[in-house]
C-alpha cells in the first residue's frame, strides 16, 4: 500500500515541524561526494537502513528525476527538487509504504573546504503524521539516530574509498 505525501518545494524546509541536521567533514571533493549520491549502487554501502535505490526516470538525472528507495522497514518514493553537482542534492517524499509523514524533504548540501575536503550538511525536514507525533520523543530519537548514522556512514565510506 502507498501513502501519498503532500507535494512541497524547498521552501518547506524553513517551516518544517521536525528538523534533523547533521554536519560532517569528508575527505573528498564536493564533486566526488555528489557522484556518490548520484550512484544508486553506493547507497546501501554507507546508509545502513537502505537496501536498494532504483532510479525511475530516464537519463539525464536532474530536477524532476524520481527514484524509489527500499529501506529495511519501508519503501519511499522521491522526487528531486535540486540537482546541482558538487553543491546540492535535494528531494521531497512523494509517498511511502508506511504513513510516517504528511510531507518531507531531504537536503544534501556540499561546501568545498581546503585541501580537497567537503563539509556535508545533511538535513531532513518532516511534517509527521498524527501517529508519529503521538510517538513523540521515541520517534524523534529513532529518526535522529538513523540520520546521524547515515552522515557518519558516508564519512566512513568516503574515508575507506580514498586512494592510499
Amino acid at each position: 500500500m502507498r501513502f501519498n505525501c503532500r507535494p512541497v518545494g524547498l521552501d518547506f524546509i524553513d517551516g518544517a515541524t521536525w528538523r534533523f541536521e547533521n554536519v560532517v567533514e569528508l575527505e573528498a571533493s564536493p564533486e566526488t561526494v555528489f557522484d556518490i549520491f548520484a550512484d544508486g549502487e553506493s547507497w546501501p554501502r554507507w546508509f545502513r537502513d537502505i537496501e536498494r535505490v532504483v532510479w525511475t526516470s530516464p537519463e539525464p538525472k536532474g530536477v524532476g528525476t524520481t527514484r524509489t528507495v527500499t529501506l529495511t522497514t519501508m519503501t519511499v518514493y522521491e522526487y528531486f527538487l535540486a540537482w546541482d553537482r558538487g553543491r546540492r542534492f535535494a528531494f521531497r517524499f512523494e509517498g511511502s509504504s508506511l504513513p510516517l509523514c504528511r510531507a518531507g524533504v531531504e537536503d544534501y548540501r556540499l561546501e568545498e573546504l581546503p585541501l580537497g575536503r567537503t563539509r556535508f550538511t545533511y538535513g531532513v525536514y518532516l511534517e509527521p503524521t498524527l501517529v508519529v507525533r503521538l510517538a513523540g520523543p521515541i520517534a524523534r530519537a529513532q529518526f535522529a539516530s538513523m540520520f546521524r548514522g547515515a552522515a557518519e556512514g558516508l564519512k566512513n565510506y568516503v574515508a575507506a574509498s580514498r586512494p592510499r
